[in-house]
Parts: C-alpha cells; sequence; structure tokens
C-alpha cells in the first residue's frame, strides 16, 4: 500500500510539472545569447507579468545593453515575482542583494512618500498627463531626490493603464459604489481614499483576489483593465467603470552604491536604454489598454462611464486626501505638479 501510495505521489509530481512546463509563461523569453561571460550582471525584479507592456521593458533593456554593451553587462531579469514579494525585494534592493526592481506605484511610497504623488487622486491621471510629467526633466529629477538621499536612484517608469472599478454588478454612480465591496491595494494613500469616498474597502494582496471574487468575498476590484482582462478578472466580474483616478505604474528603482560602482560608460549606457525602452513601453501601454478593453467588451464586459456629476463628488471628496499626502510629498512640489499638469 505504501509503495502504491508514493507511485502515485510520483506521478502527480511529473503531471504537475509537465503543465507548468507547457504553460511557461517565460518560455518566449528567454535570452539568444550566453551571458555566462558577462563582465556585470544587473538582477532585476518584478511582480508584473510580461503579458502586460509594462513588464515587458526588463526584457527589452536585457536585450538592448547585451548587444550595446558587447555583452559585458548582462541584465538578468525576473518577473512574476521570482525573487520574492515587492516588499521582500525591497528590503534585498536597499541591502545590494538585487541591484534593481519595478516597483508598483502603490508600494513605492514605502522607499519616499514623494514617489506616492503618481497615486494622488485626479492629479497625474491620463496618459498624457503621465508623459508630460515625465517629460518634464526638472520635476522627474526632484520627484527621486529624496529616494537617491537614501541610497535608491528611481531611473523611470512603465505602466499597467488607468483605474477603475471592476464589478459583479453596474455601478453608474458614487451610491452604486458605495453598495459593493471592492478590494483595494496594500497602500496607505488608497485606504484614505475610499475612507474619503465612504466606499467600503478591504485590503487584501492579490493572490488571494480570484477566490475572494468567485465566493462573494468582494463584489468588485480596484485596478486596470490591462490588469483585470489579462488575469481572467473580468470572468467573474463582467462590469467596469472608468474613474481614471490615477495611473498604475512600474517604477524602475536601482540600488545606487552597485550603480556607483558600474565603470562610467556602463553607467550612461543603462540610465539612456532604460529612459528609451520605458518612453517606448509607456507608449505601448496606452494602445495595450485600449486594445484589452476591446478584447473585454467583445467577450461581454460592459463598460461605463462615471458621469461627470457624480466624478466631480469624487474628486471634491478626495481634496483631503490630496493635501494630507501633499504635506508628506512637499506641497511646493506638489502645487509645480499641478501647476504644470493644469488644463
Amino acid at each position: 500500500m505504501q509503495r502504491l501510495v508514493s507511485s502515485l505521489f510520483l506521478v502527480l509530481i511529473l503531471l504537475f510539472s509537465t503543465t507548468v512546463f507547457a504553460a511557461d509563461p517565460l518560455a518566449a523569453w528567454q535570452p539568444e545569447f550566453d551571458p555566462s561571460g558577462a563582465e556585470y550582471t544587473y538582477l532585476l525584479s518584478t511582480v508584473a507579468h510580461p503579458a502586460i507592456e509594462g513588464g515587458t521593458v526588463g526584457y527589452r533593456i536585457r536585450d538592448r545593453i547585451w548587444k550595446e554593451s558587447h555583452g559585458r553587462l548582462y541584465v538578468d531579469y525576473r518577473p512574476i515575482s521570482q525573487l520574492g514579494g515587492e516588499k521582500d525585494v525591497l528590503r534585498k534592493l536597499k541591502m545590494g542583494a538585487v541591484q534593481g526592481m519595478l516597483i508598483s506605484s502603490v508600494l513605492a511610497p514605502n522607499v519616499s512618500p514623494r514617489l506616492g504623488i503618481v497615486n494622488l487622486p485626479f492629479l497625474i491621471a491620463s496618459f498624457s498627463k503621465l508623459e508630460k510629467f515625465r517629460q518634464s526633466e526638472e520635476l522627474f529629477r526632484a520627484y527621486g531626490m529624496d529616494a537617491e538621499e537614501k541610497g535608491v536612484i528611481v531611473a523611470d517608469f512603465t505602466g499597467y493603464g488607468s483605474y477603475g472599478w471592476a464589478t459583479k454588478t453596474p455601478v453608474k454612480t458614487l451610491e452604486d459604489a458605495r453598495t459593493q465591496l471592492f478590494r483595494i491595494a496594500q497602500a496607505p494613500v488608497n485606504v484614505d481614499l475610499y475612507k474619503a469616498w465612504g466606499i467600503p474597502f478591504t485590503v487584501m494582496p492579490w493572490p488571494d483576489v480570484p477566490q475572494a471574487l468567485q465566493t462573494g468575498v468582494i463584489s468588485g476590484l480596484d485596478h486596470t483593465p490591462i490588469v483585470c482582462n489579462i488575469t481572467k478578472k473580468f470572468n467573474v466580474a463582467k462590469n467596469y467603470t472608468n474613474i481614471d483616478y490615477a495611473q498604475g505604474l512600474y517604477i524602475h528603482l536601482i540600488n545606487k552604491t552597485w550603480f556607483n560602482r558600474l565603470p562610467e560608460d556602463l553607467q550612461q549606457l543603462l540610465s539612456r536604454i532604460i529612459k528609451e525602452e520605458s518612453q517606448q513601453v509607456r507608449a505601448l501601454t496606452e494602445q495595450q489598454q485600449r486594445d484589452q478593453i476591446a478584447a473585454a467588451k467583445a467577450n461581454g464586459v460592459e463598460f461605463f462611464e462615471l458621469p461627470a456629476v457624480e466624478k466631480a463628488k469624487l474628486v471634491k471628496l478626495a481634496e483631503p486626501v490630496v493635501q494630507k499626502w501633499g504635506e508628506k510629498i512637499g506641497l511646493d512640489y506638489l502645487n509645480k505638479v499641478r501647476e504644470m499638469l493644469k488644463d
């Protein structure tokens, strides 16, 4: 009997392994070169999935760096949390065990409160405003200044789209939203925002979301159309209300000590390629959002625009949150960003 159980256990392991390899999401992204001879290695982590354009940037940087450095620098890119959760990786980044990470904008304020400015509601809330913010070298330099003083370089960012509400039943007004229970990210800004809006919420780790939606523990999800469609959340929550209150970002952080030890030519090369590829991927992300919305609509997901009068209520209720976090970010800096982005 014990031999039979052991045999069955072995079969299950083999079947599971076969399934994993057959569905390996990274198979198409293996390098077309042998990195073993590199003089320097840049270990880069993210929670992002390469099916999301914002998550492809590490591979794009990897291949260009290898070619243009003539094999001197290898970017060892590890998406899908291969090196651990964001909080763990952030600790490793600060210690230098990991040299870089694409950190989600909701966790980035743990590095520096100023990085949380992109989470403030209705401030940098569209693709065009995000790009305008990034193209201001003065504002972008100030954006990463506090983090750099703490030993972390803010190199650039990509994204994963515009935030809104995926729900099981349609949400067309603020009162509709208040009948839902939303899962929100583990970020203090988001907690303050939902309290100000008077909308029921729960903070929940991302891996717990699918079962929570299926079982009715939550009825809504605060996220982007790209993520909701690619990760199949629209299979259960088949309604989406465009709020466009913030852009989700993957912010590219580099351990400053490691970077300063690179030869100067490689420092310049890495910085330039990160900037160029990040800008290209931001444009691809905007197109991907349009494509994912179209694909979701074709599969029966209904999309709603929150009426202007309802959106105005959200903006008004959110202003105290903006002011509270503005004090942590720096009100002078916040006002400069607001002035630059005003219509």
